[in-house]
Protein backbone atom coordinates (compact mmCIF):
# COMPACT_ATOMS: atom_id res chain seq x y z
CA UNK A 1 0.00 0.00 0.00
CA UNK A 2 1.08 3.60 -0.59
CA UNK A 3 1.95 4.85 2.89
CA UNK A 4 3.48 8.20 1.90
CA UNK A 5 2.07 9.73 -1.25
CA UNK A 6 3.96 11.74 -3.82
CA UNK A 7 3.14 15.27 -4.90
CA UNK A 8 4.75 17.86 -7.13
CA UNK A 9 7.70 19.53 -5.46
CA UNK A 10 7.68 23.25 -4.76
CA UNK A 11 10.64 23.53 -7.12
CA UNK A 12 8.68 22.03 -10.00
CA UNK A 13 5.64 24.21 -9.31
CA UNK A 14 7.74 27.38 -9.18
CA UNK A 15 9.74 26.49 -12.27
CA UNK A 16 6.55 25.82 -14.23
CA UNK A 17 5.26 29.29 -13.34
CA UNK A 18 8.58 31.00 -14.04
CA UNK A 19 8.86 29.23 -17.39
CA UNK A 20 5.56 30.83 -18.40
CA UNK A 21 6.13 34.25 -16.88
CA UNK A 22 9.79 35.06 -17.58
CA UNK A 23 12.60 34.20 -19.97
CA UNK A 24 14.65 31.39 -18.47
CA UNK A 25 18.29 30.79 -19.30
CA UNK A 26 19.16 27.59 -21.17
CA UNK A 27 20.54 26.17 -17.93
CA UNK A 28 17.29 26.91 -16.08
CA UNK A 29 15.24 25.47 -18.94
CA UNK A 30 17.22 22.23 -18.65
CA UNK A 31 16.67 22.20 -14.89
CA UNK A 32 12.92 22.64 -15.39
CA UNK A 33 12.87 19.95 -18.08
CA UNK A 34 14.71 17.50 -15.82
CA UNK A 35 12.36 18.24 -12.92
CA UNK A 36 9.31 17.74 -15.12
CA UNK A 37 10.60 14.54 -16.71
CA UNK A 38 11.68 13.20 -13.33
CA UNK A 39 8.25 13.77 -11.83
CA UNK A 40 6.49 12.21 -14.82
CA UNK A 41 8.68 9.14 -14.41
CA UNK A 42 7.89 8.94 -10.71
CA UNK A 43 4.16 9.14 -11.44
CA UNK A 44 4.57 6.31 -13.94
CA UNK A 45 6.33 4.22 -11.30
CA UNK A 46 3.56 5.03 -8.80
CA UNK A 47 0.93 3.75 -11.22
CA UNK A 48 2.67 0.37 -11.07
CA UNK A 49 3.37 0.43 -7.33
CA UNK A 50 -0.27 1.21 -6.55
CA UNK A 51 -1.24 -2.19 -7.96
CA UNK A 52 0.95 -4.11 -5.51
CA UNK A 53 -1.15 -6.63 -3.59
CA UNK A 54 1.54 -8.00 -1.27
CA UNK A 55 1.80 -6.76 2.30
CA UNK A 56 4.18 -3.81 1.96
CA UNK A 57 4.49 -0.10 2.68
CA UNK A 58 5.52 2.28 -0.11
CA UNK A 59 7.03 5.60 0.94
CA UNK A 60 7.59 8.20 -1.77
CA UNK A 61 9.77 11.32 -1.86
CA UNK A 62 11.82 10.98 1.30
CA UNK A 63 14.48 13.55 2.16
CA UNK A 64 16.53 12.41 5.14
CA UNK A 65 19.60 13.54 7.03
CA UNK A 66 22.25 11.51 8.83
CA UNK A 67 25.67 12.65 10.08
CA UNK A 68 25.12 16.09 8.49
CA UNK A 69 24.59 14.44 5.09
CA UNK A 70 21.26 14.91 3.32
CA UNK A 71 20.03 12.30 0.87
CA UNK A 72 16.94 11.87 -1.26
CA UNK A 73 14.98 8.69 -1.91
CA UNK A 74 12.52 8.51 -4.80
CA UNK A 75 10.66 5.50 -3.39
CA UNK A 76 11.15 3.07 -0.54
CA UNK A 77 9.27 -0.22 -0.40
CA UNK A 78 9.22 -1.84 3.02
CA UNK A 79 8.50 -5.55 2.69
CA UNK A 80 8.40 -8.10 5.52
CA UNK A 81 11.90 -9.34 4.64
CA UNK A 82 13.76 -6.32 3.30
CA UNK A 83 13.73 -2.67 2.32
CA UNK A 84 13.82 -1.82 -1.39
CA UNK A 85 15.47 1.51 -2.14
CA UNK A 86 14.34 2.71 -5.57
CA UNK A 87 15.94 5.38 -7.73
CA UNK A 88 13.58 6.19 -10.63
CA UNK A 89 14.90 7.29 -14.01
CA UNK A 90 12.79 8.55 -16.91
CA UNK A 91 15.44 8.50 -19.61
CA UNK A 92 14.37 8.39 -23.26
CA UNK A 93 16.36 7.01 -26.17
CA UNK A 94 19.40 4.78 -26.63
CA UNK A 95 22.08 4.57 -23.95
CA UNK A 96 25.20 2.47 -23.51
CA UNK A 97 26.72 0.93 -20.40
CA UNK A 98 30.48 0.49 -20.17
CA UNK A 99 32.87 0.20 -17.20
CA UNK A 100 30.23 1.27 -14.65
CA UNK A 101 29.41 4.35 -16.70
CA UNK A 102 26.42 5.29 -18.87
CA UNK A 103 26.72 7.10 -22.19
CA UNK A 104 24.01 8.90 -24.14
CA UNK A 105 26.03 8.16 -27.25
CA UNK A 106 29.55 6.74 -27.64
CA UNK A 107 31.10 10.02 -26.49
CA UNK A 108 28.57 11.70 -24.14
CA UNK A 109 28.93 10.37 -20.61
CA UNK A 110 26.09 11.16 -18.18
CA UNK A 111 26.11 11.20 -14.40
CA UNK A 112 25.99 7.61 -13.25
CA UNK A 113 22.84 6.75 -11.28
CA UNK A 114 24.88 4.04 -9.55
CA UNK A 115 26.94 6.65 -7.70
CA UNK A 116 23.81 8.29 -6.30
CA UNK A 117 22.27 4.91 -5.53
CA UNK A 118 25.32 3.71 -3.60
CA UNK A 119 25.47 6.94 -1.60
CA UNK A 120 21.77 6.79 -0.72
CA UNK A 121 22.06 3.14 0.29
CA UNK A 122 25.06 3.82 2.53
CA UNK A 123 23.35 6.73 4.25
CA UNK A 124 20.08 4.80 4.63
CA UNK A 125 21.93 1.96 6.34
CA UNK A 126 23.49 4.47 8.74
CA UNK A 127 20.07 6.00 9.41
CA UNK A 128 18.59 2.58 10.15
CA UNK A 129 21.46 1.72 12.51
CA UNK A 130 21.11 5.01 14.37
CA UNK A 131 17.40 4.31 14.87
CA UNK A 132 17.91 0.69 15.94
CA UNK A 133 16.40 -0.96 12.88
CA UNK A 134 18.11 -4.05 11.54
CA UNK A 135 16.76 -4.87 8.09
CA UNK A 136 18.55 -5.74 4.85
CA UNK A 137 18.49 -3.07 2.14
CA UNK A 138 18.41 -3.86 -1.57
CA UNK A 139 18.76 -1.04 -4.07
CA UNK A 140 17.69 -0.67 -7.68
CA UNK A 141 17.70 1.92 -10.42
CA UNK A 142 14.37 1.50 -12.22
CA UNK A 143 14.06 2.84 -15.75
CA UNK A 144 10.36 3.41 -16.37
CA UNK A 145 10.12 4.90 -19.85
CA UNK A 146 9.22 2.29 -22.51
CA UNK A 147 11.20 4.33 -25.08
CA UNK A 148 14.45 3.77 -23.15
CA UNK A 149 17.05 1.21 -24.23
CA UNK A 150 20.31 0.40 -22.45
CA UNK A 151 22.87 -1.56 -24.44
CA UNK A 152 25.62 -3.76 -23.02
CA UNK A 153 24.33 -3.66 -19.44
CA UNK A 154 25.80 -6.34 -17.22
CA UNK A 155 23.25 -8.66 -15.52
CA UNK A 156 24.86 -8.07 -12.13
CA UNK A 157 24.24 -4.30 -12.22
CA UNK A 158 21.18 -3.30 -10.11
CA UNK A 159 19.23 -1.95 -13.07
CA UNK A 160 15.59 -2.78 -13.77
CA UNK A 161 14.85 -1.99 -17.40
CA UNK A 162 11.39 -1.15 -18.80
CA UNK A 163 10.94 -4.71 -20.07
CA UNK A 164 11.69 -6.02 -16.55
CA UNK A 165 9.32 -3.78 -14.57
CA UNK A 166 6.38 -6.20 -14.64
CA UNK A 167 8.57 -9.07 -13.50
CA UNK A 168 9.95 -7.00 -10.62
CA UNK A 169 6.49 -6.19 -9.26
CA UNK A 170 5.36 -9.76 -9.88
CA UNK A 171 8.25 -10.95 -7.73
CA UNK A 172 7.27 -8.55 -4.95
CA UNK A 173 3.70 -9.82 -5.08
CA UNK A 174 4.88 -13.40 -4.65
CA UNK A 175 5.84 -12.65 -1.03
CA UNK A 176 3.07 -13.92 1.25
CA UNK A 177 4.72 -12.94 4.55
CA UNK A 178 2.92 -10.29 6.61
CA UNK A 179 4.24 -7.03 7.99
CA UNK A 180 4.51 -6.50 11.74
CA UNK A 181 4.09 -3.47 13.98
CA UNK A 182 7.85 -2.92 13.74
CA UNK A 183 7.58 -2.32 10.00
CA UNK A 184 4.89 0.31 10.55
CA UNK A 185 7.00 1.88 13.30
CA UNK A 186 9.89 2.14 10.83
CA UNK A 187 7.66 3.74 8.20
CA UNK A 188 6.30 6.26 10.70
CA UNK A 189 9.79 7.22 11.89
CA UNK A 190 10.97 7.70 8.32
CA UNK A 191 8.01 9.97 7.58
CA UNK A 192 8.60 11.95 10.77
CA UNK A 193 12.27 12.38 9.82
CA UNK A 194 11.39 13.64 6.33
CA UNK A 195 12.74 17.13 5.59
CA UNK A 196 10.12 19.24 3.85
CA UNK A 197 12.31 21.99 2.37
CA UNK A 198 14.92 20.67 -0.02
CA UNK A 199 18.46 22.09 0.22
CA UNK A 200 19.08 21.07 -3.40
CA UNK A 201 16.83 23.71 -4.96
CA UNK A 202 18.24 25.49 -8.03
CA UNK A 203 15.40 27.95 -8.61
CA UNK A 204 16.76 31.09 -10.32
CA UNK A 205 16.34 34.48 -8.69
CA UNK A 206 13.32 36.47 -9.83
CA UNK A 207 11.79 39.88 -9.15
CA UNK A 208 8.13 40.84 -9.03
CA UNK A 209 8.63 43.75 -11.41
CA UNK A 210 10.13 41.49 -14.09
CA UNK A 211 7.51 38.74 -13.90
CA UNK A 212 4.85 38.77 -16.62
CA UNK A 213 1.43 39.67 -15.21
CA UNK A 214 -1.91 38.40 -16.41
CA UNK A 215 -3.91 35.19 -16.59
CA UNK A 216 -2.99 32.50 -19.08
CA UNK A 217 -4.97 29.62 -20.57
CA UNK A 218 -4.73 26.55 -18.36
CA UNK A 219 -4.64 24.32 -21.47
CA UNK A 220 -2.30 25.94 -24.01
CA UNK A 221 -0.76 28.56 -21.66
CA UNK A 222 -1.46 31.45 -24.01
CA UNK A 223 -2.00 34.85 -22.40
CA UNK A 224 -4.39 35.80 -25.23
CA UNK A 225 -7.68 35.62 -23.35
CA UNK A 226 -10.94 37.53 -23.71
CA UNK A 227 -13.83 37.80 -21.27
CA UNK A 228 -17.12 36.28 -22.35
CA UNK A 229 -19.67 36.87 -19.58
CA UNK A 230 -18.36 34.83 -16.61
CA UNK A 231 -15.68 33.02 -18.58
CA UNK A 232 -12.22 33.60 -19.95
CA UNK A 233 -12.01 32.37 -23.53
CA UNK A 234 -8.66 31.56 -25.09
CA UNK A 235 -8.15 33.05 -28.54
CA UNK A 236 -5.50 30.45 -29.35
CA UNK A 237 -7.31 27.20 -28.52
CA UNK A 238 -10.91 28.29 -27.70
CA UNK A 239 -10.70 26.76 -24.21
CA UNK A 240 -13.03 28.33 -21.64
CA UNK A 241 -12.52 28.69 -17.90
CA UNK A 242 -14.66 30.40 -15.30
CA UNK A 243 -13.20 33.75 -14.31
CA UNK A 244 -13.35 32.85 -10.63
CA UNK A 245 -11.42 29.63 -11.22
CA UNK A 246 -8.78 31.39 -13.32
CA UNK A 247 -8.30 34.15 -10.74
CA UNK A 248 -7.93 31.66 -7.89
CA UNK A 249 -5.43 29.67 -9.95
CA UNK A 250 -3.40 32.82 -10.51
CA UNK A 251 -3.61 33.82 -6.84
CA UNK A 252 -2.17 30.42 -5.92
CA UNK A 253 0.80 31.19 -8.17
CA UNK A 254 1.18 34.64 -6.61
CA UNK A 255 1.24 33.12 -3.12
CA UNK A 256 3.78 30.50 -4.14
CA UNK A 257 6.19 32.95 -5.76
CA UNK A 258 5.74 35.79 -3.27
CA UNK A 259 4.68 34.36 0.11
CA UNK A 260 5.78 37.55 1.86
CA UNK A 261 3.26 39.73 -0.02
CA UNK A 262 -0.26 40.22 1.29
CA UNK A 263 -3.21 39.22 -0.85
CA UNK A 264 -5.15 42.43 -1.41
CA UNK A 265 -7.66 43.43 -4.06
CA UNK A 266 -5.13 45.81 -5.60
CA UNK A 267 -2.33 43.22 -5.59
CA UNK A 268 -4.50 40.61 -7.31
CA UNK A 269 -5.81 43.18 -9.78
CA UNK A 270 -2.25 43.97 -10.81
CA UNK A 271 -1.08 40.34 -10.80
CA UNK A 272 -4.02 39.13 -12.90
CA UNK A 273 -4.18 42.31 -15.00
CA UNK A 274 -7.89 42.81 -14.29
CA UNK A 275 -9.50 46.26 -14.47
CA UNK A 276 -12.68 45.44 -12.51
CA UNK A 277 -11.68 45.74 -8.83
CA UNK A 278 -15.21 44.88 -7.68
CA UNK A 279 -15.08 41.50 -9.40
CA UNK A 280 -11.69 40.73 -7.81
CA UNK A 281 -12.92 41.75 -4.35
CA UNK A 282 -15.99 39.50 -4.61
CA UNK A 283 -13.89 36.50 -5.63
CA UNK A 284 -11.40 37.04 -2.79
CA UNK A 285 -14.10 37.65 -0.20
CA UNK A 286 -15.92 34.48 -1.25
CA UNK A 287 -12.87 32.21 -1.15
CA UNK A 288 -10.57 33.63 1.52
CA UNK A 289 -10.74 34.83 5.08
CA UNK A 290 -11.02 38.63 5.29
CA UNK A 291 -8.65 40.38 7.68
CA UNK A 292 -8.13 44.05 8.51
CA UNK A 293 -10.50 46.94 7.95
CA UNK A 294 -11.28 49.55 5.32
CA UNK A 295 -8.16 50.44 3.30
CA UNK A 296 -6.09 47.78 5.07
CA UNK A 297 -8.23 44.77 4.18
CA UNK A 298 -6.31 41.71 3.03
CA UNK A 299 -7.11 38.03 2.59
CA UNK A 300 -5.73 34.71 3.81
Amino acid sequence: MIYKTRSESIELKKMRILNLRMELSERDKRYYYNLRMGYEGEVLFDSMAEKLQCDCLVLNDLLLKVNNSTFQIDSLIITPNSIHLIDIKNYIGDYYYKNNKIYKNPSQEIASPLTQLERSETLLRKWLTEHDFDMPVVSYVIFVNPEFTLYQASPDVPFILPTQNKQYFKQLNSNTTKLTSKHKMLADQLINAHIVESPFSQIPSYEYEKIRKGIYCKDCHSFSLVIDKNFYKCISCNNEEKIESAVLRSVDEFRLLFPERKITTKAVQEWCNIENSGRVYKILKKNYKTLGKNRWIYFE
